[in-house]
């Protein structure tokens, strides 16, 4: 592993594309346009930039699978990566596979069952995308694991991924943030009793936490956590989309 590996990709698997294109161009500001891929399949476009897509769910998705969305991390070799990921205690989900001109992916679980997607892009590396607190990029990366201490442990050594500041939470224990290079993009900890398995979400940048607040609500998202300020004053709020989906908003401001 030449460098800390950073988050490249973000993509939502949903049960109503359509739907979920006029919830999210209107709550998070994406320009959402068609792929012209064989399979149906959208990017999400941040001005002139694209940082992720949207499709719907497979055919031999399992019932009952609700709306998710995944992050895709970028490696230098797929396939090592993902028998490192198995070799420490995680699973293969998805074999690695390629994406006609596009890159080679798989799908992986660390030890604890979360999941997330590794990349290797058929371009090299990607060009310049927009400002990281640009409107509609992600801003934080945020995982509930099973014992937090544990999970960075085995990102750590998976991703080169580094430690910056652990915050109390009382008695919610430690909050550990973590680096793909100088600056924190995203924090871990033990989960709470009432989350019920370990998982990634994932926070698009807004504008203000009000005005998006009333977004999703008029949109038919359902807020289930905030807006609540957070250490540093950004404020956040988590979700749920109306197809079922978690995400999160933050921002600068209320």
């Amino acid at each position: 592993m030449s460098q800390a590996c950073p988050f490249v990709w973000y993509e939502l698997m949903t049960k109503d594309p359509q739907g979920a294109i006029a919830f999210y161009s209107e709550v998070v500001g994406w320009k959402i346009v068609d792929a012209g891929m064989p399979m149906p399949y959208h990017l999400l476009m941040v001005g002139e930039h694209h940082i992720g897509g949207l499709m719907g769910m497979p055919p031999d998705a399992p019932a009952g699978m609700p709306s998710f969305w995944s992050g895709y991390v970028g490696v230098d070799d797929v396939d090592a990566t993902a028998r490192r990921f198995e070799a420490g205690g995680g699973k293969i989900c998805r074999p690695p596979e390629d994406i006609p001109e596009v890159g080679r992916f798989a799908v992986v679980a660390d030890p604890q069952g979360a999941t997330l997607c590794i990349f290797k892009d058929k371009a090299g590396t990607p060009a310049q995308g927009p400002a990281a607190d640009a409107p509609g990029t992600v801003g934080w990366h945020e995982l509930m694991a099973a014992d937090g201490e544990a999970a960075f442990a085995f990102y750590a050594q998976q991703f080169g991924w580094g430690a910056v500041e652990a915050i109390d939470m009382g008695p919610m224990g430690k909050y550990q943030l973590f680096s793909a290079g100088t600056q924190a993009i995203g924090g871990m900890m033990t989960k709470p009793p009432e989350v019920p398995v370990a998982a990634w979400g994932y926070y698009f940048n807004v504008p203000a936490i009000d005005a998006a607040v009333a977004r999703v609500k008029a949109g038919g998202g359902q807020v289930i956590n905030g807006p609540m300020e957070v250490p540093g004053g950004s404020w956040i709020i988590n979700g749920i989309d109306p197809q079922g989906a978690m995400f999160s908003l933050v921002a600068p401001q209320r």
